[in-house]
């Protein structure tokens, strides 16, 4: 596939972009907590590579219970999880190129292929940013743009940037070539690789997606994710603040029903002690509180 434009263009046209880019302190709108918004807002991660089949089974049960946007999890793992949640709202995302995202193109369209026979409605791809960070933006759009080809509309597609790994010019290139390539969302991290999603890396992509859709008139604007070490509604309520839009998250179950704690409590004379709430938290051991 032919490149849009030469590094040197790219180059040319990210500086410009990063010359229009401001950074909102605003607080973004939440979700309401009593209500189904913010399970819809959560991606239900389960990417270990241990993990075994009846896991599945749960990860689906609890996504159908609670109304979460997807569960989301590896190629080999979508068919099973589609016919899990054979009748409800909630959709399968898959990861490509998972963790680190320098594997090929071709075995990313591989997996690409794979995740979208067996039903997937999401990919979250893996940016290679170590061509990104080396500066060959030629190279790095014809990926994406080839796995845009091979997966278009309606199929919704996510960047994972891993913004641990890259300063904030990158950031906003990484940005810049995922909307050139009509991807649909940037997503701050894989949680396999350094620290996992900042309010300030949320609220800089969130600028870049408002930057970006000025090209466009609007139409196709980017929205962001937060993933990584989003294990608490406390979490979850400054990635949103900051100007994501969708979660992903293993402790999904646990949020929500912090959620409903928290909203219960504005309406109680006596809400449950702090003590009382944290006794029946899931153990860190669990499959609710990992990264992935």
């Amino acid at each position: 596939m032919s490149t849009r434009y030469t590094d040197e263009e790219w180059a040319k046209f990210i500086t410009e972009v990063e010359k229009d880019v401001v950074v909102s302190k605003e607080t973004y709108k939440c979700p309401d907590l009593e209500g189904p918004a913010l399970a819809a807002t959560i991606d239900h991660t389960l990417l270990k590579l241990d993990a075994r089949a009846v896991q599945f089974d749960e990860l689906c049960a609890e996504a159908r219970v609670d109304g979460f946007a997807t569960v989301c999890v590896r190629p080999q793992w979508v068919q099973k999880c589609v016919n899990d949640l054979k009748s409800s709202s909630v959709k399968v995302a898959s990861v490509i190129g998972f963790h680190e995202g320098t594997y090929d193109l071709l075995h990313k369209a591989q997996e690409t292929k794979q995740a979208l026979h067996g039903g997937a409605s999401e990919l979250d791809i893996v940016l290679n940013y170590e061509e990104l960070k080396a500066g060959n933006y030629a190279s790095v759009y014809s990926e994406l743009a080839t796995l845009r080809l091979q997966a278009p509309h309606p199929v919704l597609l996510k960047l994972i940037i891993e913004t641990s790994q890259l300063d904030r010019a990158q950031i906003i290139a990484a940005c810049t070539m995922a909307a050139a390539a009509k991807f649909d969302f940037v997503k701050t991290s894989t949680g396999f690789n350094g620290h996992g999603a900042t309010e300030d890396h949320v609220r800089l992509m969130a600028a870049c997606c408002e930057r970006l859709a000025i090209s466009t008139n609007g139409q196709g604007k980017m929205r962001v994710k937060a993933s990584g070490g989003i294990r608490t509604i406390e979490d979850a309520l400054k990635m949103l603040e900051a100007g994501a839009s969708r979660l992903g998250t293993s402790g999904g179950v646990w949020i929500v029903k912090e959620a409903r704690e928290t909203a219960e409590q504005t309406h109680s004379l006596s809400p449950p002690s702090v003590h009382d709430r944290r006794g029946s938290r899931p153990s860190l051991e669990t499959r609710l509180f990992t990264d992935y």
